[in-house]
């Protein structure tokens, strides 16, 4: 009697042993909701990175061929106000003279029109520097423009009193820093016109010396 009972016993153990062992993986699985992956900084819905990736991309690329052309034309605007300080290099270096020809009809009606610099100056400012719907490309080479022709107020100035001073009377040495200082404000100017052009013709960003951070201000 004690062996088919021992027997009977031994039977229910591995019956229980066997349930635990069966049971014990499936109480190790837990269920883990099916949620979308958060993208980091976002909100955690699917779309919501989108934006942000498309921002990302249109400012990876680069300017395309109307960006750069309009980022470029500003450039105009100090080139032609600085050909009067020229003067002095044309006279003795001819082929500068040969080589900016092509801009002497633009300068012919630049200077025709009534309030002509004036005008254009204000329409470069308002209609790209100001303007929120162009590029911050096209926006920050025409503040780099404005500002260039800005400081060629101050030598103008400068210039005209030293003028009127050599004309009466001044010469030699006076005579010697006006050429001079005339010659150093078209090659500077003339320099970073071309360079902002060049740059601009090949999708660079130029920066400028002396107007490079006061254009930054502009486009904020």
């Amino acid at each position: 009697m004690l062996a088919p009972q021992a027997a009977r016993s031994a039977l229910g153990g591995s019956r229980i042993r066997g349930g635990s062992a069966a049971a014990a993986p499936r109480s190790g699985l837990r269920r883990v909701p099916l949620a979308p992956a958060r993208a980091p900084g976002g909100s955690g819905h699917p779309d919501a990175a989108a934006p942000s990736a498309r921002v990302a991309a249109f400012q990876g690329r680069g300017p395309n061929g109307a960006e750069r052309l309009l980022a470029s034309l500003p450039y105009l605007l100090p080139l032609l106000d600085t050909l009067p300080y020229g003067r002095f290099l044309f006279a003795q270096y001819p082929f500068i003279a040969r080589a900016l020809s092509p801009l002497a009809p633009l300068n012919s009606l630049y200077h025709a029109i009534p309030f002509g610099p004036f005008l254009v100056f204000l329409g470069v400012y308002s209609l790209i520097v100001n303007n929120q719907n162009l590029s911050r490309y096209t926006r920050y080479n025409a503040a780099q423009a404005v500002v260039l022709d800005i400081l060629l107020i101050i030598p103008q100035l400068l210039l005209d009193t030293a003028g009127s001073m050599r004309g009466g009377g001044i010469g030699g040495l006076g005579t010697e820093l006006y050429i001079t200082s005339s010659n150093t404000v078209f090659l500077f100017a003339a320099v970073c016109a071309a360079y902002g052009m060049g740059a601009c013709a090949v999708g660079q960003m130029p920066r400028l010396p002396l107007v490079a951070d006061a254009a930054d201000s502009q486009v904020r």
